[in-house]
């Protein structure tokens, strides 16, 4: 069965340019399917179109009859009174009409109306009521509240007070909660954190009804997805699979079309020779040629179908880097951030060494942005002190990005802020991040979350940096863009500390997870999918036993010492899985002894194990001392 059927659809917001110029495309009932392009493309035009909120110039749009479509995408205007309770209780709008008209025929029936018409319609109204669980409804809140993470706090505040991320959330929830055959879903993970994203997933799998879902987020797609449409240059390009197997086909694609254009070329250059030869003997005397090459000519002229595949244009430019001598990048030593009588984190104590890539993950508002802050000097801590080595340079991306002088143009800007930089050699830079033409005289005021991102970038790659700190660094941006900056971050060299909700992004880079929970950090010195394993055993292992006398002791140690003691049980799991690798590899050479080239292979590898061996017990080392503080 079909929910939507959409026929040559046009759409433009001005003579020269359709936005959609022949869309045309079927989703069957019950499809994931994943709406992909560039910034630009029409993808929320698309879905804009669907709800009726915009109107089109030409074609046909079917949706079913009687689907009910939901999209989470502009977030609607509330009374100035709803708190995010009320604003999550207008999903049952419907059930409210229903239980109106059920209280009502409830007073006609207790009046002594008892006639098989009154009785019917109470019972017809009844079970669709109990069918979409009007009398659950409170349960059905606290677990889409739970699952986006909004406490009972967060309920009970006025919603025109929440910042733009924790009204996404809300917004998400409410449509989640409305009785929706139809889930439009447009960037539903640009705000959200690593566990309200992985709650959405599983509510995606679980859900009955069709899901459309643009977004830029790879793991999210890969996960939910069962087939991709891709807009570009207003048409539809259908492929049947997820974000992984569209990768793969798209480029597999790209270098059928390449192939059969480079064929044509080359006969079509075959066939221009044969003809200008021809030509040349009809002049030599062999006036038939003549014809015989015209034809040739219209022949050729047939043969001119396959245009030439092309790529998008990819940014070129690196981050700059330079080289650092010296044992430590950043030690954080008993630190501690409040504000009024929340406490953000108290009493840390971290290290960072050269050339390690860390992630610091936690849920929204746990103070990950606020931890950057103090580390790069633009916030304060309470307590405790920052200490940067004595050579190290930093380059921060922000997660809200803000130019000093909105009103200039992007042209301007890397004048004023770069000193020393001639106009074209300013161009030129704008030119490596896509910033061309008359682009560079737009003002700065005019860009969007992406566009702001790429300008900033531009910037900071010229600097000389040995310490990367990145907040939300693939936030707003498209696939394109996101794999162009995860290019950068590959080819710098130095020290790097990100936050980041992009999975994918976080487990091509990170090499030690900072875990930002309960007012402390946890140190994990692992990948992301050793952490998640880790991670996933924590959640499985039973509770400890109650202990049957109550103890009246005071607590031991503060939360800093509960995370050190974690952290090393974690260090010390891994010295154990280090040593048995060494003992494997030391069999290994025992067997490989009369080949020198595996031998050595070997032996390479049990050095590189054995580096790791003895940087994992300094850490053990440490991590003992500050128990011992």
């Amino acid at each position: 069965m079909i929910d939507i059927g959409v026929t040559g659809l046009v759409k433009s917001f001005d003579l020269e340019k359709k936005i959609l110029d022949g869309l045309t495309l079927q989703i069957d009932t019950g499809e994931r399917v994943g709406i992909l392009g560039r910034n630009g493309a029409g993808k929320t035009t698309f879905f804009k179109i669907l709800t009726g909120e915009l109107d089109y110039d030409s074609g046909e749009v079917f949706v079913a009859p009687g689907k009910r479509l939901g999209l989470i995408s502009q977030i609607p205007v509330y009374p100035p009174e709803y708190t995010v309770e009320d604003v999550l209780r207008t999903a049952f709008s419907r059930m409210e009409r229903l239980k109106e008209e059920m209280d009502a025929l409830a007073e006609k029936m207790a009046a002594g109306d008892s006639s098989a018409a009154t009785l019917k319609r109470y019972g017809d109204l009844s079970a669709r009521f109990e069918g979409l669980g009007g009398w659950d409804t409170d349960t059905a809140v606290s677990k889409v509240a739970n699952g986006l993470t909004i406490d009972q706090s967060m309920r009970g505040r006025l919603f025109s007070e929440l910042s733009g991320g924790e009204k996404t959330r809300v917004n998400l929830g409410r449509l989640i909660l409305e009785d929706t055959d139809i889930l439009l879903l447009d960037e539903p993970t640009n705000h959200l954190d690593l566990q309200a994203t992985v709650w959405l997933e599983e509510y995606i799998s679980k859900f009955r009804g069709t899901v459309l879902t643009i977004s830029h987020d790879r793991y999210f797609l890969d996960r939910t997805v069962t087939r991709i449409i891709e807009i570009a240059d207003g048409k539809a390009a259908f492929y049947s699979g997820n974000y992984s197997f569209y990768a793969v086909e798209k480029e597999r694609r790209y270098q059928e079309r390449m192939k059969q254009y480079l064929k044509e070329q080359a006969k079509i250059r075959q066939l221009e020779k044969a003809a200008d030869q021809m030509h040349l003997w009809a002049f030599m005397g062999n006036d038939a040629l003549h014809k015989r090459a015209f034809s040739m000519e219209k022949r050729i002229q047939r043969m001119r179908t396959t245009e030439k595949p092309t790529k998008a244009r990819k940014m070129n430019a690196q981050f700059a880097s330079r080289e650092f001598r010296g044992d430590e990048v950043l030690q954080l030593r008993g630190l501690t951030k409040s504000f009024g009588e929340r406490t953000l984190f108290s009493d840390i104590y971290l290290r960072v060494e050269p050339g390690e890539r860390i992630a610091l993950l936690g849920e929204n508002g746990t103070g990950k942005t606020t931890l950057l802050n103090m580390i790069v000097g633009s916030e304060r801590p309470d307590s405790g002190s920052i200490r940067l080595g004595p050579s190290v340079v930093t380059a921060y991306l922000p997660q809200i990005i803000r130019f000093a002088h909105p009103e200039r143009s992007l042209l301007d800007t890397m004048l004023y802020e770069k000193k020393g930089m001639t106009a074209q050699s300013a161009r030129n830079r704008l030119a490596q991040y896509q910033f061309q033409g008359e682009d560079v005289f737009k003002s700065v005021s005019s860009l969007s979350g992406g566009e702001l991102s790429r300008l900033r970038l531009c910037m900071l790659m010229d600097e000389q940096t040995s310490f990367l700190i990145l907040d939300e660094p693939t936030n707003h941006l498209d696939i394109a863009a996101r794999e162009w900056v995860e290019e950068a971050v590959e080819a710098f060299d130095g020290t790097l500390l990100f936050v980041s909700h992009d999975r994918y992004f976080i487990n091509r880079f990170a090499t030690r997870i900072w875990e930002l929970s309960g007012g402390t950090v946890t140190d994990y010195p692992m990948g992301f999918t050793q952490y998640q394993s880790v991670k996933a055993q924590e959640k499985q292992e039973p509770p400890a036993p109650r202990e049957k006398k109550a103890d009246t002791r005071p607590a031991k140690g503060n939360r800093s010492q509960q995370a050190a003691r974690r952290q090393l049980t974690i260090c010390e799991n891994t010295i154990a899985k280090l040593e048995s690798e060494i003992a494997d590899l030391d069999g290994q050479m025992q067997q490989v002894g009369r080949d020198p080239d595996k031998l050595a292979e070997v032996y390479a590898k049990k050095l590189e194990t054995e580096n790791t061996l003895q940087e994992q017990m300094a850490r053990w080392e440490e991590l003992s001392l500050q128990l011992e503080e």
